[in-house]
This record gives C-alpha cells, sequence and structure tokens, in this order.
C-alpha cells in the first residue's frame, strides 16, 4: 500500500489498544473511558514483544489520553524498558466521539434503527452520529479526564472526517518531524482514531476507509512507503472477525 505523506528516514508504527471491557462488552465506547480486559492487557504484551523482536522499539510512544490506550502504553513501555520521558499523551489521538450512542449496546442500536443507518454511524466517513444532549456533554466535560483536555476535546458527536482533521494536525505537528530525524514513532490509540489516521496517511477514498479495520493489539507498521502488521496472518484474521461484526 502507497503511503503518500509519511517522510522518509523513520519508521511509525501504529498499535490499536488491547481490547477493553467495553470491547468484550459490544458497546459503542467512543470517549468512554473503560480499563482493558485482562485479554486485553496480554494483547499489549504480546505488541511489546512483537516490537522488540522486529527491532522497532520505539524513540517516542505517543497515546491518547483514553484509560485503555494509556494502559496499553504503559505495559508496551515497560515491557521495552522505556525512559518515562519518551512517553507523551495527546488528546488529539482521542477516539471518536459517538454522540448519544456512547454507551449503547451495538445490537441495540442496529435492532431499533436497521443496518443501513447502523452500518451509516459506524462506518461512513461524513455521517456523524445523533448529538449528546447538553446534560451528557455537562456530564463529561464534569470528569477528571476532560477537565485536564482542551475544551475542543469534547464535541457533541463527530464524524470520521472530523477526526481525520484533528489527527492530520497531530501528524503534522509531532509525527512528521520525528520521522524526518529519522526516529521510530509508536503511536497507541484506538479503531476510529487511528483508522482516520490511516485515511490520512494513505489518502484512502471512502470506500477504502469504509473497508479498513483495524483489530486490538496488532503493531501496523509504515516504514519505505508501504505499510505491513508484523504479525501479519493473526492480524489480517483479527481484522476480517472484526469486519464480519460490523467494523470497527
Amino acid at each position: 500500500m502507497s503511503v503518500t505523506s509519511r517522510p522518509s528516514g523513520g519508521s511509525l508504527v501504529l498499535l490499536r489498544h488491547g481490547q477493553s471491557t467495553a470491547n468484550a462488552a459490544g458497546l459503542f465506547t467512543g470517549i468512554l473511558d473503560p480499563a482493558l480486559s485482562a485479554p486485553g492487557a496480554d494483547e499489549a504484551r504480546a505488541a511489546a514483544a512483537l516490537l522488540a523482536a522486529n527491532d522497532l522499539v520505539p524513540d517516542a510512544l505517543l497515546v491518547s489520553p483514553l484509560r485503555r490506550a494509556t494502559q496499553t502504553a504503559r505495559l508496551v513501555a515497560d515491557d521495552l524498558g522505556l525512559p518515562k520521558t519518551a512517553v507523551s499523551i495527546d488528546w488529539r489521538l482521542i477516539e471518536r466521539n459517538y454522540g448519544a450512542l456512547t454507551g449503547r449496546h451495538k445490537d441495540d442500536v442496529r435492532a431499533e434503527f436497521g443496518e443501513d443507518q447502523f452500518l451509516a454511524w459506524r462506518r461512513s466517513v461524513d455521517t456523524a452520529p445523533p448529538e449528546m444532549s447538553a446534560e451528557q456533554v455537562a456530564e463529561f466535560a464534569a470528569t477528571a479526564l476532560f477537565r485536564g483536555l482542551p475544551a475542543r476535546a469534547l464535541t457533541s458527536t463527530e464524524s470520521l472526517r472530523h477526526v481525520m482533521g484533528r489527527v492530520a494536525e497531530f501528524h503534522a505537528e509531532r509525527v512528521e518531524p520525528l520521522l524526518a530525524d529519522a526516529r521510530t514513532v509508536l503511536v497507541v490509540a484506538h479503531g476510529n482514531s487511528l483508522r482516520a489516521y490511516c485515511a490520512v496517511l494513505e489518502q484512502l477514498d471512502k470506500s477504502a476507509i469504509h473497508a479498513l479495520n483495524l483489530p486490538t493489539g496488532h503493531p501496523l507498521v509504515y516504514r519505505d512507503g508501504g505499510r505491513r502488521y508484523l504479525d501479519a496472518p493473526r492480524a489480517e484474521a483479527a481484522a476480517l472477525a472484526l469486519t464480519l461484526d460490523g467494523g470497527t
């Protein structure tokens, strides 16, 4: 797969956090802040082993502020012996806000609204889910997580297009200078923020974005003009299972 906007020299590794308790429960998670499940912690450690085995110990580890991502990053960093200074949180990597769908079971949403609307909200580029109520937004704004983030980190809903805008900004500011300096950069984030990131890096069209699924715990490497999973057979099987379940 050709990569059109990454400078040569360094390696960029994208890692979707390990399975969270909300993933396991089949919920629209978005900006909810659940912890990793026990299998999710194992996925993080397996990812660290793959990075070490492939000589991809990162010089910088950039991570979403949500707990499932920071826990994954901490497990990876500990297993690889990275200093604390190598790890940096950036709010622009936060998962897509699913608006009023946040916390709802995916099967319930599909049953209530039908398959076409369900897929439009879940997979399309430009269709945002219904907005959260003002009360819901206020509840999230009052949490310790969002009190510590810029005001624009909390929206009432997001399309994937919105997420693409913020991850493109993140990439230009934080990642491109490191890659230009031949550094190895690990980004730990979420199914949709990383799907948006891939779309930006590769200038994917809507059809390709719709089809893209990133499984939990599988490092995806951008290097030398292409991308590959470090454990391609397992990652591709996991991505297929995710696709059959409706996608990220």
